[in-house]
């Protein structure tokens, strides 16, 4: 079975859209949970632009299944995760003037300081996952890193033009079999949506994908609740 674990930054998106406080990712999270959601992920930026410190401090309390905190691995960020602990993190590159992250970690690039941060997280007892680009350079570097788990990213698959979606699929396969066979963990996401979610959720090493924006845009016209099943649906898990 593939997990689905929902991100919900951009229930937080909203609300900041206003500066108001609702809506409030917290309840947001809960019916996730309920309609079948195995994980929550949220993404704690340098900038605050939407999830904050208190949701975070809440989300780990109220959360019940797997609460995945995506990060930077900066020393601020680590500290946070070191004393609220998440059950995982995912290291994720960040840049202030993207509008949601681009492109998987340089993790080939910067072992030591990947290393360091993995390190840090373990030491407090939190299993760490490296989002990355499906290349063979990145996933075995990411073992390299100490890594448990390996996020693919599928945005190249998700906006490839017709006729190049296959080439950009077995990318993924490929790493995926790769990374199995380091004895990583895979999970795979961004920009992941109803129409193109079944080819990824059918690779067999990939045991969980996260997905937020596509659920929670699909929930402005049929609840929350009820796209959080339709994506289970998709996925052939239901």
């Amino acid at each position: 079975m593939t997990r689905l674990h929902v991100n919900v930054d951009h229930v937080a998106t909203l609300r900041e859209a206003r500066g108001i406080n609702y809506p409030d990712p917290i309840p947001a999270a809960s019916i996730c949970e309920r309609a079948g959601a195995h994980g929550i992920t949220i993404h704690l930026r340098e900038d605050r632009r939407h999830i904050n410190d208190r949701d975070l401090e809440i989300m780990r309390k109220v959360v019940t299944t797997v609460l995945n905190l995506e990060m930077a691995a900066t020393d601020e960020m680590i500290a946070i995760a070191q004393r609220v602990k998440p059950d995982i993190c995912t290291l994720v590159p960040e840049k202030r003037e993207e509008r949601t992250t681009e492109g998987g970690l340089a993790v080939a690039d910067q072992l030591s300081e990947i290393s360091a941060a993995v390190k840090a997280l373990h030491d407090a007892d939190i299993r760490v996952s490296l989002f990355i680009d499906p290349e063979r350079r990145e996933v075995e570097a990411s073992r390299e890193a100490g890594a448990d788990v390996i996020e693919l990213h599928t945005g190249d698959y998700c906006l490839a033009k017709f006729g190049h979606q296959e080439k950009e699929l077995m990318r993924i396969v490929a790493a995926a079999q790769i990374g199995d066979d380091l004895g990583l963990s895979i999970a795979a996401g961004h920009g992941l949506h109803y129409h193109n979610v079944t080819e990824v959720a059918g690779i067999g090493e990939i045991v969980e994908l996260n997905i937020g924006h596509s659920i929670i845009s699909r929930a402005v016209f049929v609840g929350l609740e009820a796209a959080v099943r339709q994506m289970l649906e998709s996925m052939g898990e239901r």
